[in-house]
C-alpha cells in the first residue's frame, strides 16, 4: 500500500497525535494565526479532514500587537479517560506561557485555559497507569543550553511538583519537544535536537521509570535528514507516536520540502510526515532506518483506507455563503468591524493602509502546493486611498498582492511586492467597473499575477519569485497564507469591499 508524503501539506508544524476508538485526532502549531491550533480527524493516518481549532475564543487566546512568529508554539493533544486535552505555550504575550484546555469532543468547544507555572516551550502531558500525570517541558537560559525538565502536574489547579531535569539531549543542548510513552512496562522519551531546519533530528531514551534516568537508543538520531542535501525532503524532527487499534506503532513529525540550488529555500512552511514505527530489542525504529520518501511503500494503514492525501491538497472552492469554513485564519483576532458574512460573498473593510501592519484586514488559508492556482472574484468600486485583492503573506515584511484601488480619481488593478525594507508597485493597469477577478497562477519558483475585468482572458500584470518569500529570506516559522486583503484610505469613511467567490486549485 502507498501513501504521499506531507500527509498534511502547507504549514502544518509540530504535530501532534491522539487516539480515541477508531479515531486519530492530529494538531499542530498555529503561531500569530487565529483560531489557534488547528485540528484534524483521520481513520487511517492519511487521509486527514479540519474539524476545527482548539482555541477559538478572544477569552482563550489573544494575540493583538505580536510579532511575527510569537503566539500558539508546539502543542500535545492526549486523550484519557474520556478528555480530550491540549497543553501549548502562548509566547510573546504579557499573559502567555504554558497553559492547558480540555473537551469531551475534540470537534466541540475547548475549554478556557488552565495556566501552568513554568518556563520554556513545548509542553507535554503523560499519564502514567496509576493514574498520576506528569508534564514535561523545554527550558533553560538560553537556546543552546535548553534542557527537557520534569513535575507531577495537578490538573485541577495547574501546579507542578517538584522540577527535575529529565534529559539534556545526545549532543548536550537544545533538546525540545519531548513526549513520553508507556509500551510493555517501559517508558520512552523521544525529543528533538538540532533546531528546526537541516540539522533537525529525533532521539530516543528508555527507562524503567517516567522519571528516568533515561539510557539513550544506541542509533540515536531515530530519524534525521542531516547530511543529506540532495533528497528532497528536509527538517525532519519534532514528532509524536502513537499506537493504532491494529497494534502497529507511527510517527508524526515535520518536515520541510526545499528546492533551488544547495541550500535550497522553502516557502510552504514545516509541513506534516507520517513513517512506520517498528520495534527492535525493545527500541523503536523509523522506517526500518531508512529516509523518509515523498512516496511511502507499507504493507497496511489502520483502518479501511486505499491512501491518499489530506483536505489541503484537495481543490477548494467557496462563495462564503454566510460563513467561514475551517480552513480558514487571521492573522491575529480579527476586528469585527472589519469583516462580516451579508449572506452572499464575505465583506471586508480595511483599516490600515497597507499589510505592512499587524492589524491589517487579511484572512487566508496555507499556500499547501508549488503548484496550483488562487484566484478570487471581487465586487468593489473604491474610494481614493482604498484597496482591495489577493495575498501571499510570509510576514509583515514580505508578502505580494494584487489588488484593485483608486488613486487620482482612477480605479486602477496593480500589483506590489513587499521585499523586506523595499515596497514597490511592479505594475499598473486601468480598471474598469465594479466587477474583479484576482488570479495568482504558481509554480516552485514563481508567482504569476493576472487581472480580467471580465472582457476576455486575464491579463498578465507581473511574475515574482517565490523565494523571497521563503522561510530562510524572510525568517521566522510559518509559511506562505494565500487570501484575500482590503486596505483604507485612513479615513472613517469606507467602502467594504465583496469577496464573491475564492477558488484554490492545485496542479500537482
Amino acid at each position: 500500500m502507498q501513501y504521499h508524503n506531507p500527509v498534511l501539506p502547507g504549514m502544518h508544524p509540530d504535530p501532534t497525535i491522539a487516539r480515541a476508538g477508531e479515531d486519530f485526532y492530529l494538531a499542530v502549531s498555529s503561531f500569530e494565526y487565529f483560531p489557534g491550533v488547528p485540528l484534524f480527524h483521520s481513520t487511517d493516518l492519511v487521509s486527514w479532514e479540519r474539524v476545527g481549532h482548539c482555541l477559538t475564543r478572544d477569552s482563550q487566546l489573544d494575540l493583538r500587537g505580536r510579532e511575527a512568529s510569537d503566539g500558539i508554539y508546539a502543542p500535545t493533544l492526549r486523550h484519557h479517560d474520556g478528555t480530550f486535552y491540549m497543553v501549548t505555550t502562548d509566547v510573546g504575550g504579557d499573559d502567555g506561557g504554558h497553559f492547558i484546555v480540555t473537551a469531551d469532543d475534540p470537534a466541540g468547544e475547548w475549554s478556557d485555559p488552565l495556566y501552568v507555572d513554568a518556563g520554556g516551550i513545548d509542553p507535554d502531558l503523560f499519564f502514567d497507569t496509576d493514574g498520576t500525570a506528569y508534564f514535561q517541558y523545554t527550558d533553560g537560559e538560553a537556546l543552546p543550553e535548553y534542557r527537557i525538565r520534569q513535575a507531577e502536574i495537578d490538573l485541577d489547579t495547574g501546579e507542578l511538583g517538584d522540577v527535575r531535569q529529565l534529559w539534556r539531549g545526545i549532543e548536550g543542548g537544545f533538546a525540545e519537544a519531548p513526549h513520553i510513552y508507556e509500551r510493555d512496562g517501559i517508558y520512552y522519551l523521544i525529543t528533538a535536537e538540532g533546531g528546526t531546519h537541516t540539522d533537525h533530528m529525533v532521539t530516543v531514551g528508555r527507562s524503567d521509570d517516567p522519571t528516568g534516568p533515561f539510557e539513550p537508543h544506541p542509533d540515536n538520531p531515530v530519524l534525521s535528514h542531516r547530511g543529506r542535501p540532495m533528497h528532497p525532503l528536509s527538517a525532519m524532527g519534532h514528532a509524536d507516536m502513537i499506537q493504532a487499534p491494529d497494534g502497529s506503532w507511527w510517527m508524526v513529525f515535520l518536515g520541510i520540502r526545499q528546492y533551488g540550488p544547495n541550500p535550497g529555500v522553502h516557502h510552504l512552511g514545516r509541513e506534516t510526515f507520517l513513517a512506520p514505527v517498528t520495534w527492535e530489542d525493545g527500541w523503536p525504529i523509523v522506517n526500518d532506518g531508512e529516509p523518509i520518501d515523498p512516496d511511502m511503500t507499507v504493507e497496511s494503514l489502520p483502518g479501511d483506507s486505499p491512501g491518499g492525501l489530506a483536505s489541503p491538497a484537495r481543490p477548494f472552492e467557496t462563495t462564503f455563503d454566510g460563513e467561514l469554513d475551517d480552513s480558514w485564519q487571521f492573522r491575529r483576532n480579527p476586528d469585527p468591524a472589519t469583516y462580516s458574512l451579508p449572506g452572499e460573498g464575505l465583506s471586508l473593510v480595511g483599516k490600515t493602509d497597507t499589510l505592512d501592519d499587524p492589524a491589517s484586514t487579511f484572512v487566508g488559508r496555507p499556500q499547501s502546493h508549488f503548484d496550483c492556482r488562487a484566484e478570487i472574484d471581487l465586487g468593489f468600486d473604491p474610494d481614493d486611498g482604498e484597496e482591495a485583492g489577493l495575498a501571499l503573506v510570509m510576514n509583515e515584511s514580505h508578502h505580494y498582492e494584487i489588488g484593485v484601488g483608486r488613486e487620482g480619481g482612477e480605479t486602477v488593478a496593480r500589483v506590489r511586492l513587499r521585499i523586506g525594507e523595499v515596497a514597490e508597485t511592479v505594475a499598473s493597469i486601468p480598471a474598469a467597473g465594479e466587477d474583479h477577478r484576482l488570479v495568482v497562477d504558481v509554480t516552485t519558483e514563481e508567482y504569476t499575477f493576472r487581472y480580467d475585468d471580465g472582457d476576455g482572458e486575464p491579463t498578465e500584470l507581473a511574475t515574482a519569485a517565490t523565494r523571497y518569500l521563503s522561510t530562510e529570506v524572510a525568517g521566522g516559522f510559518t509559511g506562505v497564507y494565500i487570501g484575500p486583503y482590503a486596505l483604507g484610505a485612513g479615513t472613517e469613511t469606507v467602502t467594504p469591499a465583496q469577496v464573491r467567490r475564492f477558488a484554490y486549485e492545485p496542479a500537482e
